[in-house]
């Protein structure tokens, strides 16, 4: 999995900062930018946090560039629908040579990796010859879910507050669960009192909503 943080908002925190001040001052943006100390941003990024005042954070955008993941975790990826998502397209580029993704507790078990790369390969092989038959539009359907994709995303940063909150909680698959990790690593050097309070719910709320699946941190 190669996760890279492609572009971002210059100076988010300002941006919100500026933002909230906006609705109580006669002065435009650009002078409330050019007033507010990266000292006052901070104060007021956590201020608004803690009252969970957060449409000005909507302000602030992170575009993400996401390699080497399955088609797995890009299917549950793109429920998070306040977001933006290109994706390679398996109907224009033909999957010839495919890599897969080898969930753990499939790799370290003999048996179970030995099925499962062989099927693999028996799937490689089906989808070649299918290539010969059909177009790849339909040819791509016997494709599996461990076959790797690469993606583009853009998140505001209120939606990833919300991406974090479910996704870096222990019940969320491990997959999409490290993409979230990485993500949240790579904004939070970038706008550290933005995601000063991000993570699972049971961090950021005090509470647990998985009742009895939860994986009892807070007891």
């Amino acid at each position: 999995m190669r996760v890279a943080l492609v572009q971002y908002t210059p100076d988010p925190e300002k941006v919100v900062a500026a933002a909230a001040r906006l609705c109580y001052s006669a002065h435009a943006v650009p002078e409330l930018m050019d007033n507010i100390t990266p000292e006052k941003a901070a104060e007021l990024v956590i201020k608004l946090m803690k009252m969970g005042h957060l449409s000005t954070f909507e302000h602030v955008s992170f575009q993400f560039s996401i390699d080497g993941v399955s088609r797995a975790l890009s299917h549950q990826l793109v429920r998070h629908r306040i977001a933006s998502y290109s994706q390679r397209s398996q109907r224009y580029v033909q999957e010839t040579g495919f890599e897969y993704i080898i969930p753990r507790r499939i790799r370290k078990n003999p048996e179970s990796l030995a099925r499962f790369e062989r099927l693999m390969g028996v799937l490689q092989e089906e989808y070649n010859e299918f290539l010969k038959l059909v177009p790849a539009e339909d040819a791509r359907y016997i494709l599996p879910n461990a076959c790797t994709t690469s993606l583009m995303a853009t998140f505001n940063a209120r939606s990833l507050l919300n991406f974090f909150e479910l996704r870096t909680c222990t019940r969320a698959q491990w997959e999409i669960r490290e993409l979230a990790e990485k993500m949240l690593d790579l904004v939070k050097e970038i706008a550290p009192n933005i995601f000063a309070l991000a993570g699972p719910q049971c961090i950021t709320r005090g509470v647990c909503p998985e009742g009895e699946l939860s994986c009892g941190r807070l007891t």
